[in-house]
């Protein structure tokens, strides 16, 4: 079974956080971007991959590609799975991909979106999303860095 660390959410995908704080303080060795536009996008990973830290791996997958090829990793791969919406993560999770922990950690304020806490703004698609996840028994905290506490998930839903 893929070794899968954690998985974030996150608009940005990898930046300093991610790479910095989080890929450090879970001890990934392999940041997986699943994301459709950026799996095409060379430009984009190469400023990603100037981003991340040079002890760990990086991969840019498609949703689908992700949920064909996870099982094949190696188990001494630690695996850090960025998505950028919540949806892209229950595809995975209805695809097969073994996540048993979803990090919120950005998700921009946007038309159509409202405010739950200071880096988190969601819409009822996200809502209804993360209604999914957690039915599936996905664990659900909102942190922005791994030093601060998690947020209520609670706020997610009013």
């Amino acid at each position: 079974m893929a070794n899968i660390l954690l998985t974030r959410i996150d608009n940005r995908l990898i930046h300093g956080q991610v790479a910095t704080q989080w890929c450090g303080s879970i001890g990934a060795n392999l940041i997986l971007v699943a994301n459709d536009i950026v799996a095409e996008d060379k430009l984009r990973q190469g400023l990603m991959d100037m981003c991340a830290p040079s002890y760990a791996s990086t991969r840019y997958w498609t949703l689908d590609k992700t949920i064909s090829t996870i099982h094949k990793a190696n188990a001494k791969q630690l695996i850090f799975i960025v998505c950028e919406t919540p949806s892209d993560v229950l595809k995975l999770v209805e695809g097969g991909v073994p996540i048993k922990k979803v990090n919120i950690g950005n998700m921009h304020m946007a038309e159509g979106k409202r405010q739950v806490v200071g880096s988190v703004a969601v819409d009822d698609k996200d809502i209804e999303a993360f209604k999914r996840l957690k039915e599936l028994g996905v664990e659900l905290e909102i942190r922005r860095v791994p030093t601060e506490s998690a947020e209520n998930i609670d706020k997610l839903f009013k």
